[in-house]
């Protein structure tokens, strides 16, 4: 029979309904191929029409032949044949099917009477015997029966199907699985491991079977493997769920992380496996463990690269920021409940940007990595060495008696970094600024001992360098002085606290202004004017130079718009302009706006720039000075001759004028003597064809002496002092025709 559904189900093939048949004590029967097999054609129509009773589906063939002939063409379940036909018999029929159609099965419906032939039907094949006439009842009763058979037989099938096609699934899932799947035996020994074994661990699935699970986890991960695996609890707590290190076969590689996940089994009171463990009263016993390991070594290792990156430098491969403040933290609680003291030193390499900017990145890299190498000997090894920035280092040396202690350290720091470097052939020598503050008496916290070793290295730095300084009561208040300085220039900036003075540049010869210097001034509300040089280096060390030069550069054009609208259309406005503001992402397109916004050109305003300018980013200068000169602003270089030591910029950048420093001009002492340097600068500067201004003027010595050297332009308190706004505005009218 070719049932594929369940007997009680649907019907074989034809998805026809079931019905109830009456005279089958209302036993459901399904609709079936039945093939009615007789050469007397008025009984194959009798049975035909009662089979259709009964809801069968039913064909019909007058002989054997034909009956072979739909066999060979249609899915029969059932035949009911006769055994005298004319051509084909029964019995021949019967072999063929045997043969050929072993699914179908067959009742003999025939006229014969004789026990032998009834004998012979079924020895052939046959499934029952019925003798003409017979009852229809019976017929039901007996076709019922024997399609139940089969649909029993054919579930039976299924099953067998089912189950091989699932061992054959399972096999290869097991096998073919990323993971190891293992059972364990009751005593903790491999009863199955799959083939991956051998892959991650370089066991062969034989080599392992029988040995005990404890000769393959690693000894520090025992502990967890017998809770996983030992434990005898069963149902809702049977399962376990650890990571742990299995052994490899290959010494090279000792070890992989695996996440085991188990489940105990147990049987029941009738031998089945058991998975009720809430049932009461009910027998169980635990006969081993089964678990699926999976390979996590890429993980365990990403985990620790993660973790070194969160918390260690990876150039120097010392302790970050984060690491040296987590263990500054603990060393303090420790240095409490001791009643001892411990040093925090703060290390800042003196002139490294020369250095890296000079040799390149990769130079300065190199040089970072043999100064923490050096650093790292001369420490204990409850010493904790940090890299906190660039080129800042943080140390922590806990348990010290006293400020002798450190001294011995810093001066073996010292010592080691004195040595030079050899970067790329090339033999350099460091030096260090380093600022120290002690447990307690400079600060209980991290933060504040952090902050005054900082504030301690920031002093020696400023004196000198290349040395170490002790936080002090000192020290904090020059810092609070310079916080105060920060935030009032903050404020005064806010509040309108600025104002510009202006000093007159003149002709020499004729006397006329030819130039305003734009020089600012602060009206303190508490320490009343201050003067530049008290508060613009500090405006620069704090970025406030930035706005400070926005205002200056705002307030200039005001006032220059102011004079060309009086007539005084050919004063040329000089401001100075800050390295910190020519490092500015946009610098030369803001004061080509600031000149736009008010309607002057760019002839009518001149920047001056120092040399020391260059140093920091000659490149970036040149590009940004190019744009505004392309657009007519001038450049000049101011404090000319006692800054940077090449001239070759001379010809880089775009300048119209070279300011000599007030420091030469001081020297002239008469008008007859000889000062070869200025004689010099003035030279070189008509051959570059560039303007001169000579700055600091302050006697008629020093003008009649730039006048016999046919210097063109002056600047100084002999030819006016720096001025109101008001007051320029005063005398540039005076001098308009």
């Amino acid at each position: 029979m070719k049932a594929s559904t369940s007997w009680l189900g649907t019907s074989y093939r034809t998805n026809v309904p079931y019905r109830h048949g009456a005279a089958a004590e209302n036993v459901e029967t399904p609709v079936s191929t039945i093939l009615v097999v007789d050469d007397d054609h008025r009984m194959r129509q009798s049975v035909k029409e009662l089979l259709s009773a009964y809801g069968y589906q039913s064909m019909t063939a007058d002989g054997g032949a034909e009956a072979l002939r739909i066999l060979g063409e249609h899915a029969i379940d059932l035949m009911l044949l006769d055994l005298n036909m004319p051509g084909v018999d029964g019995y021949q029929v019967m072999q063929q099917v045997s043969e050929k159609h072993p699914d179908t099965d067959i009742v003999v419906i025939s006229g014969e009477t004789t026990f032998e032939s009834a004998t012979e039907a079924l020895r052939c094949g046959a499934q029952d015997f019925l003798r003409k006439p017979y009852a229809p009842d019976r017929l039901i009763q007996i076709l019922n029966g024997l399609l139940q058979k089969q649909q029993i037989e054919q579930n039976i099938r299924d099953v067998k199907l089912r189950l091989e096609a699932s061992e054959q699934r399972y096999r290869f899932i097991v096998n073919n699985s990323p993971d190891i799947i293992y059972m364990l035996d009751g005593e903790g020994c491999f009863a199955f491991v799959n083939d991956r074994v051998f892959e991650l661990l370089g066991y062969k699935p034989d080599e392992i079977m029988s040995r005990h699970y404890s000769e393959l986890v690693h000894k520090e991960d025992l502990e967890k493997a017998r809770y996983a695996f030992d434990e005898r609890r069963t149902g809702r707590r049977a399962s376990h769920n650890i990571e742990l290190r299995l052994l490899c076969k290959d010494s090279s590689l000792p070890y992989r992380y695996f996440e085991s996940r188990s489940i105990t089994i147990e049987l029941n009171a009738m031998g089945m496996y058991g998975d009720k463990a809430e049932e009461k009263n009910r027998q169980k016993g635990f006969i081993g463990t089964y678990g699926v390991a999976r390979d996590i070594s890429e993980r365990k290792r990403a985990e620790e690269v993660i973790n070194f990156q969160l918390y260690h430098d990876l150039l120097t491969r010392l302790p970050n920021r984060a690491l040296f403040r987590d263990r500054l933290n603990h060393a303090i609680s420790q240095a409490r409940r001791n009643d001892s003291q411990l040093a925090v030193m703060y290390l800042d390499m003196d002139r490294f940007k020369v250095i890296n900017d000079s040799l390149g990145h990769l130079a300065g890299d190199q040089l970072l990595q043999t100064v923490a190498s050096r650093l790292s000997t001369c420490l204990r090894d409850s010493d904790t060495l940090a890299r906190v920035g660039g080129d800042e280092f943080n140390l922590l040396v806990p348990d010290i008696s006293g400020r002798e202690d450190v001294v011995r350290i810093a001066t073996k720091i010292f010592e080691k970094l004195k040595l030079p470097v050899d970067l790329e052939g090339c033999e350099i020598f460091i030096s260090f600024s380093v600022g120290i503050a002690l447990f307690p008496q400079d600060g209980a916290t991290m933060e504040a001992l952090v902050k005054n070793a900082d504030m301690a290295m920031y002093h020696i730095k400023s004196h000198g360098k290349n040395g170490y300084e002790f936080f002090s009561d000192n020290i904090k208040g020059l810092y609070q002085q310079q916080l105060s300085m920060e935030n009032g220039i903050r404020r005064a900036l806010e509040e309108d606290q600025f104002e510009l003075f202006f000093q007159p540049q003149v002709e020499v010869n004729s006397g006329r202004i030819c130039g305003m210097e734009a020089l600012i001034r602060w009206h303190h509300p508490e320490r009343g004017l201050i003067l530049p040089d008290d508060f613009i280096p500090l405006s620069e060390d704090s970025q406030l130079i930035v706005g400070i030069g926005s205002w200056v550069l705002e307030a200039a054009c005001r006032e220059l718009r102011k004079w060309s609208e009086a007539g005084a259309v050919d004063v040329v406005m000089a401001i100075n302009i800050s390295a910190v503001q020519l490092e500015q992402q946009g610098f030369a397109q803001s004061i080509l706006e600031t000149l736009q916004r008010h309607g002057l050109s760019g002839n009518r305003l001149e920047l001056e720039i120092t040399e020391n300018i260059l140093m920091r980013d000659m490149d970036r200068a040149v590009l940004e000075l190019r744009k505004l000169a392309g657009r007519g602003v001038r450049v000049a270089v101011d404090d000319f001759g006692v800054g940077y030591s090449s001239l070759g910029y001379l010809k880089s950048l775009p300048l119209n004028t070279l300011k000599i420093d007030r420091l030469f001009i001081s020297e002239i002492q008469s008008s007859q003597g000889n000062n070869s340097i200025i004689t010099a600068i003035i030279a070189m500067a008509r051959e570059l064809n560039l303007d001169i201004i000579a700055e600091g003027v302050e006697n008629p010595v020093q003008m009649e002496y730039l006048k016999a050297l046919k210097c063109p332009k002056a600047q100084g308190f002999l030819l006016g002092y720096p001025i109101s706004a008001s007051d320029a505005m005063l005398r540039l009218q005076q001098v308009v025709p």
